[in-house]
């Protein structure tokens, strides 16, 4: 190595140190489980996996022995039942910026966006044929519309959206009109990390006469959000990201106070019953968000997500969305220096008020790239078609992490 390069190394050494030492969430880190991975230098990859708490293999023991164990059929009883609007109450007052009885948890994101989005479409009047969507939303959210649009006989309005950006107001205007019946978009794109006009977007449609549903699975957690604030008539989002609920943690769907008992979700089980354990004949929908349930409740599986819950909420949304900007601001100033004449583009908003919690960085051989840099213990995530995303979680990953991992990129992407 070079005086020079070496040079440039300790500099940046000496102002990701200070960063550290300076970072208030900090001492959050030692309640993760970072020497669980020896062989991983830098984790990039908090935006499509949480790293586990420590706190949660203790949890779940005592969930088995105690709860499950202990209380056996008795523990749906004695409380089991009330989980999912409980932790739901939980994420709409720590993360989603929602009063309590709109949110429930259950699902994946992908039944829950169905049920949400289905209900939506049923309920628009004569007349409000179409959905509105965006070509570069993520996979699923696209594949759903897709699917209720063939089973009711809908349109779906494209909106054609720049990978490198994300869904504007100004284009939403355009799109959205008297046959809207529903506009459904993702608040942080998957790709770019743009942060789309929430407010102002849901007022747009508000104003064509249609509904707008928000998937916040790369928001939540790493965003403050508010969704009573902002109008927002449904919402869903997972929890295994920047919450910590582990690999296929059950999602959470939000629906405003205003349209229960009016939006009916599609997929009538026994739990979304208003008395469940009648087990009569007919379907009679429970009141509120619990309406939104259909069959059993992932009970195990909520255990994980009520640590990362607790501790989001005890540190605060703000504390959190100050240290993901100065996270994905001080990886764009590696990016710009390290990879300087490399041929990497950002495709990340450079605006902080206009960025997610991840930075996507984009060449040709990007693909190629990230395989040597999970070899190398650098697990970032790629994405069709070049890029690599650095998911920085503000409550796991220090200054010095995103550094380790940068000068890694910054080795591949210049052999």
């Amino acid at each position: 190595m070079t005086a020079q390069r070496q040079g440039t190394v300790d500099t940046w050494r000496e102002r990701a140190a200070e960063l550290d030492a300076a970072d208030p969430l900090a001492a959050v880190r030692d309640e993760f489980l970072l020497d669980a991975a020896p062989r991983v230098v830098s984790y990039l990859d908090g935006n499509s996996l949480g790293r586990p708490l420590r706190v949660t293999g203790e949890r779940m023991a005592a969930f088995i022995a105690q709860e499950w164990g202990g209380r056996l059929i008795r523990g749906w009883t004695d409380g089991w039942m009330d989980w999912p609007t409980q932790l739901g109450d939980q994420l709409g007052r720590a993360v989603l910026g929602a009063a309590p009885g709109q949110t429930v948890v259950a699902d994946s994101t992908t039944v829950m966006l169905y049920k949400l989005a289905r209900a939506a479409v049923d309920a628009a009047p004569d007349g409000r044929d179409e959905i509105v969507c965006d070509t570069d939303n993520f996979p699923t959210d696209r594949y759903v519309v897709e699917g209720i649009a063939a089973e009711r006989g809908c349109r779906v309005r494209w909106i054609e959206t720049d990978p490198d950006a994300g869904v504007t107001l100004d284009q939403v205007r355009a799109a959205v009109g008297s046959r809207t019946a529903l506009a459904l978009f993702s608040h942080v794109a998957y790709r770019s990390a743009h942060l789309a006009d929430a407010p102002g977007i849901t007022r747009a449609v508000h104003d064509a006469g249609g509904l707008v549903l928000w998937d916040l699975s790369h928001s939540v957690g790493s965003v403050e959000l508010d969704l009573d604030g902002w109008g927002v008539d449904l919402a869903v989002g997972c929890t295994y990201k920047y919450l910590c609920g582990g690999p296929g943690a059950p999602a959470f769907g939000y629906l405003a106070a205003r349209h229960h008992g009016v939006l009916r979700q599609p997929v009538q089980g026994w739990m979304g019953h208003a008395e469940p354990f009648t087990m009569g004949p007919g379907y009679a929908a429970a009141t509120g968000a619990r309406a939104l349930l259909s069959g059993t409740p992932p009970i195990v599986a909520m255990v994980p997500v009520r640590c990362g819950l607790d501790l989001v909420e005890r540190v605060g949304m703000a504390a959190i969305r100050a240290k993901s900007v100065l996270l994905t601001r001080f990886a764009l100033d590696l990016a710009d220096e390290l990879l300087a004449g490399a041929g990497v583009t950002v495709a990340s908003p450079r605006d902080d008020t206009t960025r997610g919690g991840h930075v996507t960085l984009r060449r040709p051989d990007f693909r190629a790239v990230n395989d040597r840099l999970w070899d190398a213990g650098v697990i970032g995530d790629f994405r069709a078609p070049d890029g690599i995303r650095l998911g920085l979680a503000p409550l796991s990953t220090s200054f010095t992490e995103v550094l380790d991992g940068m000068l890694v990129l910054a080795k591949e992407a210049t052999r």
